[in-house]
């Protein structure tokens, strides 16, 4: 056997969800650079699903139904104000996630129309759990959830307690769009073993979260936020980036296994960062990070990743740092269930093996003479 350690360059399936070919990441075909540029994100997400784009009727229904499937179960909003107000974000949406399954009467059921329904509602009630929580942590009342906002409005109305601009609105919905799949990365592979098992929908996607909720995933924009915080002035960007390269430490948000020759998603969050920046009249934390981005491909040749602007896009959005993986995962959602329907429609159980570098020719030696 070769051993590929991280599984790097291995195909491992095949799927028509997403592809990355030379650099170009498309959705169903469609180059993210055209889907970023002119569609909803509920455009993006029914072609996840369904693998066209809608018509406008098909749309509009989409749009509705998870309007109408937002609210969660009194019990599940309950818990969340039980929950202890320093957990990370992620932990919450792990265990409310998990928790839906028991409030689902077709949660176990597997056919085609039943697991639809059921992207459907983790789509639409993900984004009602993660605002819930954000607010109740504060002390205040969640936000129910407003039909006809979309859902990148709605949820920065759940979040905020108020209609967002339409400038707001629509760089969320850019942000979604570009992080709604991205082939087979950590956490999707984890949603596709899980469901490889014939586990029902809410198993394999509370496994895609976890695997999501780690710092080499999705938690890297918010250790993005995090260093931009301690320089926190451009005066000291060159002197902390320096002095990090010269540590030889690694520097969040840049790089990627499958990308050499740069992140075709970034340059649409970087230009949102500029716009916002402007917008809300405080740049630095764009000209931050456009001073780390130079000095980092200057002197290591890395690229910024999707997770290096998304950081100061959701800060100008005025959205907490620990919640930015929690709105990956918002995002991520669609990709996550259209896999694992892709994978129940033509399941083979996921069973890699491994090459042992243990002990060998060992011989039990009773308790009592050891």
């Amino acid at each position: 056997m070769t051993v590929a350690k991280g599984l790097e360059g291995v195909v491992a399936l095949e799927s028509q969800i997403s592809s990355i070919v030379d650099g170009v990441l498309t959705y169903r075909g469609y180059d993210i650079d055209d889907l970023a540029e002119h569609a909803q994100f509920e455009e993006v997400t029914f072609l996840l699903w369904k693998g066209r784009l809608p018509q406008k009727d098909e749309l509009d229904q989409l749009k509705k139904d998870l309007d109408n499937h937002a609210t969660l179960p009194d019990v599940v909003l309950q818990q969340l104000r039980e929950y202890p107000k320093d957990a990370h974000p992620m932990a919450v949406l792990r265990t409310a996630v998990s928790a839906l399954a028991m409030f689902d009467q077709d949660a176990d059921k597997n056919d085609p129309e039943v697991n639809y329904l059921k992207a459907v509602k983790l789509t639409a009630k993900i984004p009602t759990i993660i605002t819930a929580y954000a607010r109740l942590r504060k002390g205040l009342e969640p936000v129910s959830p407003k039909a006809g906002l979309g859902f990148a409005g709605n949820f920065l109305y759940m979040l905020n307690g108020e209609e967002p601009t339409d400038v707001a609105k629509q760089a969320l919905d850019k942000a979604l769009t570009l992080h709604a799949d991205h082939e087979l990365n950590a956490s999707t592979f984890a949603a596709r073993v899980a469901a490889g098992t014939l586990a029902d929908m809410y198993s394999s996607i509370t496994a895609a979260i976890g695997a999501l909720k780690g710092p080499l995933h999705g938690g890297a924009n918010e250790a993005v936020m995090k260093m931009l915080g301690e320089i926190d002035s451009i005066e000291l960007v060159e002197s902390y980036i320096q002095g990090k390269l010269d540590r030889k430490e690694k520097i969040m948000g840049f790089g990627h296994r499958v990308y050499k020759n740069g992140d075709p998603r970034a340059k649409h969050l970087k230009e949102m960062s500029r716009q916002l920046g402007q917008q809300v009249g405080n740049p630095k934390w764009f000209e931050m990070s456009n001073k780390i981005e130079h000095l980092v491909v200057d002197q290591k040749g890395l690229k910024p990743n999707v997770d290096f602007y998304s950081a100061s896009v959701y800060t100008y959005l005025g959205i907490d740092k620990d919640l930015f993986t929690p709105i990956f995962a918002m995002s991520r959602i669609t990709g996550w269930t259209a896999h694992v329907m892709e994978q129940y429609a033509d399941n083979r159980l996921i069973r890699p093996r491994a090459e042992y570098t243990g002990l060998t020719n060992q011989s039990y030696v009773p308790v009592d003479q050891r």
